[in-house]
């Protein structure tokens, strides 16, 4: 299982998401991931970094380290400038990105209506999540797309080539659907242990009913991770969380409970665990050697 790190980039200062990659890097992660937000969910006044430009930066900074974008949603950038910004990424790791595509929620209508963009009831969404999915992985293949009921034809190639894993973000079961019909991966964030089963048994049987091999749509689980040495320390890191006011819906557990948390995700065939690393700096590298080492 590859072991990713989750950056905040809901900071107007650079350097804050590449220091962390760096930390990222020294730990020994496989890949970093940043969302693509135009501002802070439901925080219209906070700022944002652009993802891929973040992403591009620590790229040149680190050679060999994978980057991933969770979640781009479909629709917020133009179809064919997407395929080229992430065929870019792919080729500025050396193969090593991922884009994960996104349905939306709630908050997301908040920040096309900023930028001009419509915001469609939710089944709309979705088929042009999966529409975004199918076009991505042909073009990054070499073939044009023909374009759908919601996107444009568009003939390639793109050059210089890329062909990053194309992953379907979401927690409901239309998102495992569309991750089985059109992507390279489902990625559900911050679902409990027997929820991401579930899900990934969906997967499975939804890739297996199109005539895939379940082993080309893997799932892969994301999310907040608060982990202590030992119960005593956990308990003084959930309670600074909780005097903060910070939301406590998160996993957290210590160190052994992290590794039976990764051994059951590996039940189901999880390919990767990426982590936001809540709590103190060192918990970056704590995550990381608790995951490698045990």
């Amino acid at each position: 299982m590859k072991l990713g790190l989750s950056l905040t980039i809901f900071t107007a200062d650079p350097a804050k998401p590449l220091e962390a990659a760096d930390r990222g890097a020294d730990a020994g992660y496989d890949a970093v991931f940043a969302a693509d937000h135009l501002f802070p969910p439901g925080a219209p006044d906070r700022p944002s970094l652009e993802a891929y430009s973040v992403l591009s930066a620590i790229a040149a900074r680190h050679p060999g380290l994978g980057v991933g974008v969770l979640v781009t949603r479909a629709g917020y950038r133009p179809l064919g400038m997407l395929a080229k910004q992430a065929a870019a990424l792919d080729d500025a790791t050396g193969g090593r990105a991922v884009i994960g595509i996104g349905i939306g929620d709630a908050n997301g209508r908040a920040e096309h209506r900023e930028i001009g963009l419509e915001y469609p009831p939710f089944a709309e969404r979705a088929a042009l999540a999966e529409e975004t999915a199918l076009a991505l992985r042909a073009l990054f293949s070499g073939d044009r797309w023909p374009g759908g009921e919601r996107t444009p034809a568009i003939a390639g190639p793109l050059l210089p080539p890329g062909s990053p894993s194309v992953w379907i973000g979401g927690t409901r079961t239309t998102a495992i659907r569309i991750a089985a019909r059109a992507a390279d991966a489902w990625n559900a964030w911050g679902l409990d242990a027997e929820t991401f089963e579930a899900g990934a048994r969906e997967l499975g049987e939804q890739a297996r009913s199109l005539g895939r091999d379940p082993n080309d749509v893997t799932p892969t689980w994301a999310g907040i991770v608060l982990v202590g040495r030992d119960a005593g320390e956990l308990g003084r890191l959930e309670a600074e969380r909780a005097a903060k006011g910070l939301p406590m819906g998160i996993w957290r557990g210590t160190v052994d409970d992290l590794r039976a948390f990764r051994d059951r995700l590996a039940t189901v065939g999880t390919t990767w665990l990426v982590a936001l690393a809540a709590g103190p700096p060192d918990r970056v590298g704590l995550i990381a050697r608790t995951l490698r080492d045990g």
